[in-house]
């Protein structure tokens, strides 16, 4: 079976291949401190459903132990080296089989192997602690080499420490009027797409939360980075498909060897296979 990303809002993903399921910085929350879930329904439980779930840094939008706590017992769960000593909360996930990540590690899960590599962006456990896990980002290889970023901002040995890749899962946004330093905005995520040159993309990091109050402050911030980093990267790399996923939506994207026949993708969006409802 070709691979299957679903995109369930802000960085969290479903990532089928070879048999096995990959579950991407799970956050199934409607609320989180500050913020709250304006578009998407929180994901449903089979969301949860995972092999192994992969925690690219400390920041509570992405590492989120309420979340964690919902995968099933004896899931394998990838964090960034000295993740349990900075969020004690961790250690308390006792039906979790915790791997701790350092760039270059390389885990196989099943007939998988999910390598950890770089990524720009601050890892502390914020508000408050020193920086004591690497922020990462990870490559799932299988059928297809599928790249999660994360939050990163661009760097540049990006193309050359990911290596090739079928498809990229990038940040185009967040969860505020503004960005600070170590994201990528819908430009700089064209711009990595250029880099990188995968043969499809996912933009994701978006769309999702907003702080409470906030509505009216930048809306352009929340609603335009998927759009706009669509019409970048066909500026930029128009030879990579890039998808346009609603909460809930997957697609098939398009690997080498392998060619789905087109269903319901919007025109200028990729043509691989993309179904509507949510898993």
């Amino acid at each position: 079976m070709p691979v299957e990303i679903t995109w369930w809002g802000h960085a969290t993903c479903t990532v089928e291949d070879s048999g096995a399921r990959v579950l991407t910085d799970p956050l199934f929350a409607r609320r989180l401190a500050h913020l709250r879930r304006r578009r998407g329904t929180p994901p449903p439980p089979e969301a949860a459903v995972a092999d192994v779930a992969l925690v690219s840094h400390l920041h509570a939008d992405h590492l989120h132990v309420p979340s964690l706590a919902r995968l099933a017992p004896g899931t394998r769960l990838l964090v960034p080296k000295g993740a349990p000593r900075a969020v004690p909360g961790l250690r308390r996930l006792s039906h979790l089989r915790v791997t701790e990540m350092a760039s270059g590690d390389r885990t196989r899960v099943g007939d998988l192997v999910v390598q950890a590599v770089p990524a720009r962006h601050d890892g502390r456990r914020l508000p408050v602690g020193p920086h004591r896990a690497p922020a990462l980002g990870y490559v799932i290889e299988g059928e297809a080499r599928t790249y999660f970023a994360g939050d990163t901002g661009l760097f540049e040995s990006m193309a050359k420490e990911v290596g090739p890749v079928d498809v990229a899962l990038l940040p185009v946004g967040g969860w505020g009027p503004y960005l600070g330093e170590g994201h990528l905005d819908a430009g700089r995520a064209a711009e990595a797409l250029a880099r990188l040159r995968p043969g499809s993309a996912v933009p994701v990091h978006y769309g999702t939360y907003w702080p409470i109050g906030m509505d009216a402050v930048r809306p352009h911030e929340f609603h335009a980075p998927g759009e706009e980093f669509v019409r970048l990267a066909a500026e930029r790399a128009p030879e990579v498909a890039v998808h346009l996923l609603e909460h809930g939506q997957r697609v098939r994207p398009r690997v080498a060897g392998y060619r789905s026949s087109p269903r319901d993708a919007p025109a200028g969006r990729g043509d691989d296979e993309r179904e509507g409802e949510a898993r």
